[in-house]
């Protein structure tokens, strides 16, 4: 077998797995490689690049970055209000517009007998023809379909031709609670049996999601746990905690108790108008704790992390993190992030997963003995030139190929009071939003094509190479052919 190391963070001996030998009839070659790297610098259709107060990553960034209109202009928090974070985040959620939209609501019954219910826009099965792209709205915690973000992003899309449907989870958006179970962000049965529910209902339409907040945490973890299987064409997270255990941690720090205690309060609510389905409940369950609590930790200990079969706050915290899910998602996705948000802190982004560049590497190296025909891939090509040869190949990231991120340095909490339509109008996200998913819809970019095309890459290598793996440890590669 040949080995070869090379001075990179990743491991890439998938992508260079069983390759084969270029002539069986050829003496062995010993060839000692150099590495060269090169990272692709890339612009807008436009031949724009973002603007410097925008952060734009991931190893997604080359496939989308030309769906974005207005990414070169400066990030413009409006005056005032987004001067401090948590001033942005209050504004935003108690003087932003809420846009006036007549609802109609379906309450589906799930497999547990629990329900959930899906606010439609009223009169699209009339007006809208049925392959019309569908769009799924994820809430953030005890968020529903009065919340002005959600509100505001129903209409820009329903004003592109988009069907809408709002998916107010277990007890939220007056969601009715028929078994004492709420919903939670490990607990993704709902969200499967909602796509399921609305792909069947509308065969010949592509389906995409938005979550916001705890909404987009639930949504990364189906996204990773479908992964190649998903039926959604694409998706976008907003507001991601991401790493619950960090969130929580920051949550108990100064002026987020606030809101701490605001949402403890609000899940409070929810539980004493379903209190009678608890009063039985028996093991770990601390229902006094529960509908008393002040904080969302007291909650989650009392009864979220015993319904869903947890040991601990900590434990329901650490395996409910989509952090751990973001590699394994094979849909388009896009994440928006602010800087300075108070609850989705930005040290819990895991942007080691998200950032991963697109990279090409040259190897040079002097052959020692024999000779050797050129080989030729459509992702790698080996070369003689007088006595050295040259190894040049790609390396495509299968993990997060299809995630890209934006950060905008400010935007508090679901706040992003910027752009156009600020201070009360649509948060400075709403069209970038748009921009992406029309994208993929437009140009057809699903993530089933993606996967098929990273296959189709790494099929391509096989079919030349055998037997080469290679780890990654030093600036010398030493390789055996």
């Amino acid at each position: 077998m040949a080995r070869a190391t090379i001075g990179s963070a990743t491991p890439i001996s998938s992508s260079f797995r069983h390759l084969k030998n270029l002539s069986n009839s050829s003496p062995p070659r010993h060839v000692t490689f150099r590495r060269s790297k090169t990272i692709c610098a890339t612009a807008m259709s436009d031949g724009k690049v973002p603007h410097p107060s925008l952060e734009v990553t991931g190893g997604a960034r080359d496939k989308f970055l030309s769906a974005f209109k207005s990414l070169h202009n400066p990030y413009s928090p409006y005056p005032i209000v987004a001067g401090n974070r948590h001033i942005e985040t209050i504004f935003a959620a108690f003087f932003r517009s809420v846009p006036d939209v007549r609802l109609r609501r379906e309450c589906l019954r799930t497999k547990d007998d629990g329900s959930v219910a899906l606010d439609w826009v009223s009169g699209d099965d009339r007006s809208l023809p049925p392959d019309s792209p569908l769009l799924i709205l994820l809430p953030g915690l005890t968020g529903g379909s009065d919340d002005s973000y959600v509100r505001h992003m129903l209409l820009r899309a329903r004003s592109r031709g988009w069907r809408v449907v709002v998916f107010n989870s277990r007890g939220c958006g007056d969601s009715p609670v028929t078994t004492p179970q709420f919903y939670s962000a490990s607990f993704l049965g709902d969200m499967y049996e909602v796509v399921a529910h609305v792909s069947n209902r509308y065969p010949a339409a592509n389906l995409y999601a938005i979550g916001w907040s705890l909404g987009a945490n639930i949504l990364v973890r189906y996204l990773g746990q479908e992964s190649h299987s998903c039926l959604l064409s694409g998706a976008v997270s907003l507001c991601n905690p991401f790493n619950l255990v960090i969130a929580d941690e920051d949550f108990h720090k100064g002026f987020n108790n606030v809101y701490d205690k605001a949402l403890a309060n609000s899940l409070r609510k929810i539980f004493k108008k379903h209190a009678l389905l608890f009063e039985d409940m028996e093991g770990e369950f601390n229902i006094s704790l529960a509908a008393n609590a002040k904080t969302v930790r007291e909650f989650d200990d009392g009864l979220t992390r015993v319904s869903f079969g947890f040991k601990s706050v900590d434990d329901y915290y650490s395996n409910s993190s989509s952090s751990d899910s973001i590699t394994n998602v094979c849909t388009p996705l896009l994440c928006i992030q602010a800087a300075n948000d108070p609850i989705a802190p930005a040290r819990g982004i895991p942007r080691k997963d998200i950032e991963t560049p697109f990279i090409h590497y040259n190897l040079y190296g002097s052959v020692r003995r024999s000779t050797g025909s050129l080989l030729y891939s459509q992702s790698a090509r080996l070369e003689k030139l007088d006595n050295h040869i040259r190894l040049s190949f790609a390396l495509f990231p299968q993990e997060n190929s299809n995630c890209m991120m934006i950060v905008t340095p400010k935007g508090g909490h679901l706040g992003w009071v910027a752009g156009p339509e600020a201070p009360r109008g649509c948060p400075w996200t709403d069209p970038h939003v748009m921009d992406f998913l029309e994208y993929i819809e437009h140009d057809k970019f699903a993530s089933a094509a993606c996967a098929s095309n990273q296959e189709t890459v790494n099929n391509g290598v096989t079919e030349r190479f055998q037997h080469l793996e290679i780890a990654t440890a030093c600036e010398v590669v030493d390789v055996v052919l």
